[in-house]
């Protein structure tokens, strides 16, 4: 008995050019799904040990009281600007709140690598272990603006007023930039270091250091000229001088002088491109070390 054979149509051998696509979008769902659930995790963490996102917030509240009745009495034009110190201050409360909460960032992973959870996350079939430090940059970003939220509006009833609407969408924008960075770095430093102790010991050397080091309490113009060479190579400088500026001007544009530097004076513009590059170069720089640890 014959069977007759069929040939095999000509457009089923033809490549699918729809099925690359298709692969691709699988991967990028993959991906959300697996961030989303491991920042869901750090959520429900937080949920449960509230302290963390109380304790980022009652601090900077005391910065804001402390520092306030200290300067209270201070000439207006103390700083070179027709303004409280409220309204001076401010600014430097946002980005170092902001700023601590990104450099804690790695203590979640530091502690999931010492309680061996990271391990059964590195051998889980995974789409991409990077879902690992994008749900840790998730939560550490959406915990920073909520704390901006707060301190804004406290600063606005301590008397340092309130930008415009679009004012606080360039603050939203500049914590975003520095929070960025800063959490990337932190978490490159705990699949660098071997410890907790060790992480804990360097937030604590680089985190008040890089506050005076800053003019999150003080202008350039009150520094020692050596001093104020290295507030303009810290990048909380370029977070808190054009905030800073946002509260002092209602009327500013991306033209807009913000920073005084020694080598020149900068634009908001220019500013927010020396943030970016802060995050660019942050980025290449754990590369290397999350290709080894992830292998």
């Amino acid at each position: 008995m014959s069977q007759s054979i069929s040939p095999t149509p000509f457009n089923s051998l033809a490549p699918n050019p729809s099925a690359p696509a298709r692969a691709e979008q699988s991967a990028l769902a993959d991906f959300a799904q697996e961030t989303a659930a491991m920042a869901k995790r750090l959520f429900i963490q937080l949920r449960r040990r509230p302290s963390t996102l109380m304790a980022g917030v009652i601090q900077p509240l005391m910065w804001l009281l402390l520092f306030g009745a200290l300067f209270y009495k201070a000439p207006a034009g103390m700083f070179g600007i027709e303004a409280s110190y409220s309204q001076f201050l401010a600014p430097g409360v946002i980005v170092f709140t902001a700023f601590s909460g990104a450099l804690n960032a790695g203590l979640p992973v530091m502690f999931d690598r010492e309680f061996g959870f990271l391990n059964r996350l590195l051998v889980a079939p995974l789409s991409s272990r990077y879902s690992i430090v994008a749900a840790s940059t998730i939560y550490i970003i959406s915990l920073a603006l909520l704390q901006t939220a707060l301190i804004v509006g406290a600063s606005a009833l301590l008397g340092a007023g309130l930008p415009g609407p679009a004012g606080l969408v360039a603050i939203a924008l500049i914590v975003l930039a520095i929070v960025l960075g800063v959490t990337a770095l932190s978490l490159g430093l705990s699949f660098a270091l071997p410890g907790h102790i060790e992480l804990i010991a360097v937030i604590f050397v680089t985190n008040l250091p890089l506050l005076f080091a800053s003019t999150a309490l003080a202008p350039l113009d009150f520094m020692a000229n050596w001093l104020k060479v290295v507030a303009c190579l810290n990048p909380l400088t370029y977070a808190i001088e054009p905030i800073r500026y946002l509260y002092l001007n209602a009327d500013w544009s991306l033209g807009s002088t913000v920073l005084f530097a020694p080598w020149g004076d900068l634009s908001f513009a220019a500013v927010l491109v020396v943030l970016v590059a802060f995050d660019v170069a942050v980025l290449l720089l754990i590369q290397p070390l999350l290709r080894r640890r992830f292998a």
